[in-house]
């Protein structure tokens, strides 16, 4: 054995060794194949061959959104799909080029420097690469965990704003005027459109007008069928015939398909070339697992099995690093195609297989007759366009303006974003415009006035009723006490506390949950302003995870100071799992200890929104 032989398998070893320990499986299709027989092979096969229909022309098409050559849409459509089921958890995931992802990249390279948008070619076997190892990465650290934190309204006013680009982006074609547009801005390219009205042509307006009407029409009327290849199948030949016995009728069509074109080779690794896409292809690899994410809980809930998202997301990342060798064009979940392959009946992952050894035998069809070359870019444009309105889900977006104002608010930043600056940022704007609402939400402490009533009850104390002057305020401090929320508690307590005859607080703390440096700190802040006033600070309820925060900060201390302990003094009383209210009727014997009295008034602070305990 030679030693570079040894020395692979012990690289081998290593990485097998160190994705079990992160609790991937490194090749879950074997316990499919295991299962694997007649039946579900004839099933499979027979919803390959419906979704490979799907495959091909949308390969093509997502390719040229990108601004990629065609041929690299089809064999990405096809090495993805066969690559991603070894490894990934869902049954029914075909991965390939998408719409979204391809769109991201065709704007990031579109407001680029000239230089580095004219050589894309050169740039995209990196990029792609990246976004492999970026999703490897992402899966090994679980970070697909973190993605169902993405409000549903980011993607809706992202997808919708995409849809229009996508639009916008093909409307060259339609109109034959691609020689004349350069703009890298929404805005700025409907005006440069506008203005070259001039140079309008009829044949690309009447054959594009014409196959978006059929294809939204088929897709309507017979949903079933594959009407993008079909449509794609009638445009082409009517355009031949056009061409043919109608003087004057003229639109460009693409380039014929080589095979010597396909030249695998590694992607070529510069320090500034990996700065320059390192955002894009974050954005790219989180657009990409986000929407293949969505996509195979969409699946799992009409089958019953729940994904393992981060498995997935390993799977995402192998198919790009495979694609980026050979045919680098940004690949995911397909909603489109998976959702097909599940309809059409695929009973195992195996489908995916057979759709991707599909789609490279109908590139090999397509390389050796004469048929790329006839297909109209105006056709291929209006298909994409078909796509793009399909996209548009007016029920969610008015579900979005609808349900909150931070909904509404995410929703529409999100959309002006994708319309004003490139995607990949316009998606970053709205996650986090999205997770400052949230934060903003969560942190607000609410506080409502309670008290105790003759019979001893609790009860709300209502607006118009006078208020009395408590000696002993009881706080119930429920939820997180994050960073977030950590100064807005303590500035809310010290409001409370203002009331000159409030002498002692009593911070309920049995449900208060995840406390940190920031919320430690405040705390102690309160204690030491609350006795700078001659007043005092007890917690009652106590669990041990707050207590432990307490004693490894040292803030226990301060709030234990001027306690006997020899006598058995304490300010901080423990919750009883037996008896949760026993605490603190211990804080109010203490409360009264400290107040010289044993009848002192007592008011109520409780937050609604949490249940009442």
């Amino acid at each position: 054995m030679s030693a570079l032989t040894q020395k692979s398998r012990q690289l081998f070893k290593s990485i097998r060794q160190f994705i079990k320990k992160n609790s991937l499986d490194p090749l879950p299709i074997r316990h499919t194949i295991k299962a694997y027989n007649r039946q579900k092979a004839s099933s499979d096969l027979k919803a390959a061959l419906n979704v490979s229909l799907l495959a091909l022309p949308q390969g093509m098409a997502y390719a040229a959104v990108a601004g990629l050559p065609i041929y690299y849409g089809i064999i990405a459509a096809g090495l993805a799909a066969i690559v991603a089921p070894f490894f990934a958890s869902s049954q029914f995931t075909i991965q390939g080029p998408t719409n979204n992802t391809a769109f991201m990249v065709f704007s990031f390279f579109a407001a680029a420097d000239p230089n580095v948008r004219e050589n894309i070619m050169l740039y995209m076997p990196l990029l792609i690469f990246m976004v492999g190892i970026i999703s490897v990465f992402g899966a090994l650290l679980k970070i697909a965990d973190l993605l169902q934190y993405v409000s549903r309204s980011v993607l809706v006013g992202y997808i919708t704003g995409a849809a229009l680009m996508i639009m916008n982006g093909q409307l060259k074609h339609i109109f034959g005027v691609a020689d004349h547009l350069h703009a890298r801005t929404f805005l700025a390219s409907l005006r440069e459109l506008a203005s070259s009205w001039q140079y309008f042509q009829a044949s690309p307006l009447i054959l594009g007008t014409a196959t978006l009407i059929l294809y939204l029409t088929l897709n309507k009327f017979f949903p079933k069928l594959p009407n993008f290849a079909l449509t794609l199948i009638i445009s082409t030949l009517a355009a031949l015939a056009l061409t043919r016995y109608v003087p004057g009728f003229h639109v460009e069509t693409f380039l014929p398909l080589k095979t010597d074109q396909l030249t695998p080779s590694l992607p070529y690794f510069d320090s500034h070339n990996v700065s320059m896409l390192f955002g894009i292809a974050f954005a790219v690899a989180f657009l990409a697992n986000l929407e293949n994410s969505i996509m195979a809980k969409n699946l799992g809930s009409r089958t019953g099995h729940r994904p393992d998202v981060n498995q997935d997301m390993f799977a995402v990342g192998i198919a790009n690093l495979a694609c980026s060798v050979i045919a680098p064009v940004p690949s995911s979940g397909s909603l489109t195609r998976s959702a097909l392959n599940y309809e059409a009946g695929a009973k195992t992952c195996i489908a995916s297989i057979y759709c991707g050894l599909i789609c490279l035998a109908g590139f090999g069809v397509l390389a050796a007759f004469p048929i790329v070359e006839n297909i109209p870019k105006p056709s291929l444009a209006a298909l994409v366009i078909g796509i793009a309105i399909s996209l548009i889900k007016w029920k969610n977006i008015r579900i979005c303006l609808r349900s909150t104002n931070d909904d509404a608010i995410v929703v529409i930043v999100t959309f002006l974003a994708t319309l004003l600056t490139r995607l990949d940022n316009a998606i970053f704007i709205g996650v986090g415009i999205s997770i400052a609402l949230f934060l903003r939400r969560a942190s607000i402490p609410n506080l409502v006035e309670y008290e105790i009533n003759d019979e001893g009850d609790l009860r709300e104390l209502g607006k118009k009723k006078e208020r009395q002057n408590p000696a002993i305020s009881i706080v119930h401090v429920e939820g997180d006490l994050y960073f977030g929320a950590a100064d807005l508690f303590r500035d809310q307590v010290q409001h409370a506390a203002s009331d000159p005859n409030i002498k002692v607080i009593i911070l309920r703390m049995r449900n208060a949950r995840h406390l940190d440096a920031t919320s430690v700190l405040a705390l102690e802040e309160l204690v030491k302003h609350m006795r700078k006033q001659g007043k005092h600070v007890l917690i009652s309820g106590a669990t041990r995870p707050v207590y432990k925060v307490l004693k490894q900060s040292g803030v226990l201390q301060t709030i234990l100071d001027g306690c006997d302990r020899k006598n058995g003094e304490t300010n901080l009383f423990f919750t009883s799992p037996s008896n949760p209210n026993l605490s603190t009727r211990d804080a109010l014997l203490r409360a009264q200890e400290l107040l010289g009295t044993k009848d002192a008034e007592i008011k109520i602070f409780f937050d609604p929104s949490q249940k009442k305990k």
